[in-house]
């Protein structure tokens, strides 16, 4: 999805994910609570034609957007240009999923921003990832069921894989949804707004992060399956037991340190040589 919040007879594309957002209260809302500002370095995924760009431009003056459709950057340009004359305005023709964030750091940590596409937000959180130690925060606004999803606490309707890797590396907070209303064209599903700030001190102490995914993936991959029997590639049961963990629990009720635990476990086992 992409923001505007000027007419315009550029079309969304559906393949961009495109709908445009019109609304100048969520709009206003939204910059708010990001409260950017001239010392720090933004950078924003997806501009569209602007709405957001603009205000962000006239707090920050300069501004790092990352937008795929060609079609789009001149008419984005142009708007900016006259908006916002004195601001400069750094644009990336690419795909998100390709950039390298930590190139694109200077001095200070860089603070994210951006309307994700439905279809890679998920990839894109994920790659996101990679680059925390050049990342200050970041404010995205998502389909609301991937907020949820996101923010979950173990034991409830939405809680997954994404809740505990994302909660891993960061902080995260719901801040308001936003209606379909918003948007031109409507999408079909309600949107949110998250804050999601890298962790100075992981929560947890992982000692092989990829086996800590493998372990997390494996568990929720059936969910409403026992852990004796989603994990049974990566440990017996006793050796879930002897993680301090219950293997007839479901993924869906275990905490992060729950998945620690297990992860040290398989770590252990593979020093030793036992698969």
């Amino acid at each position: 999805m992409s923001y505007s919040n000027h007419s315009s007879p550029h079309q969304a594309r559906k393949r961009f994910g495109q709908n445009f957002l019109v609304d100048q209260n969520v709009i206003d809302r939204i910059v708010r609570a990001i409260r950017p500002n001239d010392y720090e370095q933004h950078i924003e995924v997806g501009p569209g034609l602007g709405a957001l760009t603009l205000p962000l431009l006239e707090q920050t003056k300069k501004l790092t957007v990352i937008e795929l459709d060609r079609d789009i950057i001149p008419k984005l340009t142009a708007l900016c240009q006259t908006n916002q004359p004195q601001a400069e305005l750094t644009v990336i023709s690419q795909d998100v999923l390709t950039v390298d964030f930590s190139t694109l750091a200077g001095s200070e940590r860089i603070r994210v921003i951006g309307n994700l596409p439905y279809n890679i937000s998920s990839p894109l959180l994920f790659h996101l990832m990679r680059h925390l130690s050049v990342i200050k925060d970041m404010h995205f606004m998502l389909q609301k069921e991937v907020v949820d999803r996101i923010v979950a606490a173990p034991d409830t309707e939405h809680y997954g894989r994404l809740s505990v890797m994302l909660q891993f590396y960061c902080h995260a907070e719901k801040l308001f949804t936003v209606g379909s209303h918003a948007f031109n064209p409507p999408p079909k599903v309600e949107s949110a707004i998250i804050r999601l700030v890298p962790h100075t001190d992981a929560p947890i102490t992982v000692s092989d992060m990829a086996i800590f995914s493998e372990v997390v993936k494996a568990a929720f991959a059936q969910r409403r399956k026992m852990l004796r029997n989603t994990l049974k590639i990566l440990l017996d049961e006793a050796s879930i037991e002897k993680a301090g963990v219950d293997p007839q629990a479901r993924a869906e009720t275990l905490s992060l340190s729950a998945f620690a635990a297990l992860s040290e476990c398989v770590h252990s086992r593979r020093l030793q040589g036992i698969e």
